[in-house]
């Protein structure tokens, strides 16, 4: 095979693996901040549960 041929494979193939390797950090990142995301979550779904129970009471008009 040509030594130009050759590079110019395996600097894609490097490519490739860098991207790879990128890709693998960005899901371990997600991974180690799962249960943070969880409570989140949660928390929020609550705020939003109290906000939907509490009554809604009609503003008084200011009398003229």
């Amino acid at each position: 095979m040509h030594t130009e041929t050759h590079l110019a494979l395996h600097r894609i193939r490097a490519a490739e693996l860098c991207g790879e390797a990128d890709a693998y950090r960005l899901a371990a990142v997600v991974r180690r901040h799962r249960g943070l995301r969880v409570r989140l979550g949660w928390v929020l779904v609550e705020v939003g549960l109290r906000l939907a129970a509490t009554p809604k009471r009609a503003a008084a008009l200011p009398s003229q």
